[in-house]
């Protein structure tokens, strides 16, 4: 029985990706053509997989070498997995701090004003979710009450919910249904993927850095390449892992 839960998230910061591609394939299938020749889709209940591309990643210190190689050596096969972060840090409904957008704030102290021993401090997200009604499994609306938003839910976000069974799955929402007016405003959502697994009240949802467990994409494998003057681009596919 595949695990899903507690696996290792890629260090997307780490290896610097010129450039990330997100996108959720497979959610309907054809249902034949009618009778001028047009195609018919059919949704599929509970389809689409998200799938993300790393495109040339930066692999220049002995280090990076390292990590593309446990990378490798972990992934290839499809048979092992790790969580992937969706980079949403410029276009989530983030607070800016000194006009950079703020996923995260870091340096928190505790209660009196003093850091850890070693000088850091408290680390927490600016904007997060509350499920605020149960759902059940491939339910494709939910309702969530959003804390610390900097703009209103509008288009389209990531997000992602860490489940008992599944682990870590990212959604995104295609449909703002209603919206509540209080300050901390509960929000009718339709989402795709559907729901991976049902959730409960008071479920936290995750905005700033989105993630999903994920093997690499068929037929994909990662090797260890080492190029002149030992700067390399490697580019990673992942897809979500059932």
């Amino acid at each position: 029985m595949a695990v899903y839960t507690n696996q290792p998230t890629l260090e997307a910061n780490f290896i610097g990706p010129v450039k990330t591609i997100y996108d959720v394939t497979g959610s309907s299938i054809d249902g034949g053509r009618n009778g001028v020749g047009e195609g018919q889709t059919i949704e599929m209940s509970g389809g689409g997989i998200v799938t993300a591309t790393y495109e040339d990643c930066k692999i220049k210190n002995p280090e990076h070498y390292e990590y593309v190689n446990w990378l490798g050596a972990r992934l290839n096969g499809g048979f092992r997995f790790i969580n992937v972060p969706i980079i949403t840090d410029w276009f989530g409904p983030f607070p800016t701090v000194n006009k950079l957008p703020a996923p995260i704030v870091s340096g928190i102290t505790h209660s009196d004003g003093s850091y850890f021993s070693d000088g850091a401090g408290y680390s927490q997200a600016t904007v997060y979710g509350e499920i605020t009604e149960a759902a059940a499994l491939n339910a494709g609306i939910i309702k969530m009450r959003v804390y610390g938003l900097d703009r209103p839910l509008r288009w389209s976000d990531w997000f992602s919910i860490y489940h008992t069974t599944k682990g870590w799955r990212a959604y995104r929402y295609w449909q703002v249904i209603s919206k509540t007016s209080e300050e901390n405003p509960v929000y009718t959502l339709a989402i795709a993927p559907p729901l991976r697994e049902a959730v409960v009240t008071g479920t936290r949802v995750e905005f700033a850095r989105p993630r999903f467990v994920a093997k690499f994409k068929s037929e994909f494998t990662l090797p260890s390449v080492v190029e002149a003057f030992f700067v390399t681009q490697q580019s990673i596919q992942f897809v979500e892992a059932f």
